[in-house]
């Protein structure tokens, strides 16, 4: 069981997720994931499976709180349906069978490959890289493979796939706020796909703590997705008087911070 401080912190990591996912579009994956991760070691829970765990409940939570993303981006007409159709269901069977994978995947592993991915993204957004648009968006067979790709890299770091679909569409020619808001649409499908995946792969896993449904811990779960749908509308209307391209650069730099803590973790266990 979680005592009530750590059940606050998974309440404070709520209230920060969903509001940088509002505020800058990003997923709240990328803090989420490291906090579940401290939040079980210094409860002593999950033994081997902590990274599964945490990765499984991530998606989990991104179930719910990509919905009031999605709702909002569809009113205002900024949702390209067609690519959604396009990459969606290779990025579902990407996602699914990559949460499939994870279950043969030891924690470590998944651990250094966030961090790698982290690190990588955190100074993607930092410096502003993106690649130049310089070609037109592929037909179905090329948007599958990117969607396929996609998924897979996402069902092992836990996050929606927006830091990879997003320049992806931006290479294409896509609008930035087409792609933005096209990538918050996918993020549902990869959520869903990830969070069965997850629960499928470790459903019958032997010493996972009291609460695990799967690789998604409840208990985290619920406190998460609690705070996440409360505070992305209001990222999402801060957004607007917020200097947000400062923002990112500040949230770049917490992700690397994050990633170093599990760093130092993973250096520690030799």
């Amino acid at each position: 069981m979680l005592s009530l401080t750590l059940i606050a912190v998974l309440l404070a990591c709520g209230v920060v997720a969903g509001f940088l996912a509002g505020l800058l579009g990003v997923g709240g994956g990328l803090v989420i994931v490291p906090v579940v991760v401290g939040v079980l070691d210094a409860a002593g829970l999950g033994g081997n499976y902590v990274q599964h765990l945490a990765v499984g409940t991530s998606l989990a939570v991104m179930v719910f709180t990509s919905v009031a993303s999605v709702r909002a981006h569809h009113k205002k007409g900024a949702v390209n349906w067609a690519i959604v159709r396009g990459m969606a269901p290779a990025m579902m069977v990407g996602t699914f069978v990559g949460s499939l994978l994870a279950g043969w995947i030891p924690s470590n592993g998944l651990r250094w490959f966030f961090v790698i991915y982290a690190y990588v993204i955190g100074a993607q957004m930092f410096f502003g890289a993106a690649p130049t648009a310089s070609r037109e968006l592929p037909g179905i067979a090329g948007q599958s493979v990117a969607g396929g790709v996609i998924g897979m890299v996402s069902s092992w770091v836990g996050i929606g796939g927006g830091s990879m679909s997003v320049p992806f569409m931006g290479w294409c020619n896509v609008r930035m706020h087409t792609a933005i808001a096209t990538s918050a649409a996918l993020g549902w499908p990869i959520a869903v796909s990830g969070a069965l995946g997850y629960l499928t792969a470790g459903w019958q896993t032997p010493g996972l703590p009291w609460g695990a449904f799967g690789f998604i811990y409840l208990p985290a779960m619920l406190a998460l997705m609690l705070m996440t749908v409360l505070c992305a509308p209001l990222g999402a209307r801060a957004a607007h008087a917020l200097p947000v391209a400062k923002l990112k650069k500040g949230f770049a730099l917490l992700m690397v911070v994050m990633a170093s803590e599990m760093l130092l973790g993973l250096l520690r266990q030799g």
